[in-house]
């Protein structure tokens, strides 16, 4: 017997995968603007101390 019940073989996999390939996309989509935005001059983000591209930056001076 087992813990989680019947099994149903319903193609969930199969149904799912353009959700999960649109999920992933605009995951790398938004992390591509971030760190656009994170090293770009033209944003105020720039010189943000919460800024995490600023920690790897050598100090200037």
């Amino acid at each position: 017997m087992s813990l989680l019940g019947k099994k149903f073989p319903a193609p969930v996999g199969r149904v799912m995968a353009p959700f999960y390939v649109s999920g992933l996309v605009v995951m790398y989509g938004i992390n591509s603007f971030a760190n656009l935005i994170a090293t770009s001059d033209s944003f105020d983000f720039k010189n943000d101390p919460r800024n995490p591209a600023l920690k790897n930056a050598p100090a200037k001076h």
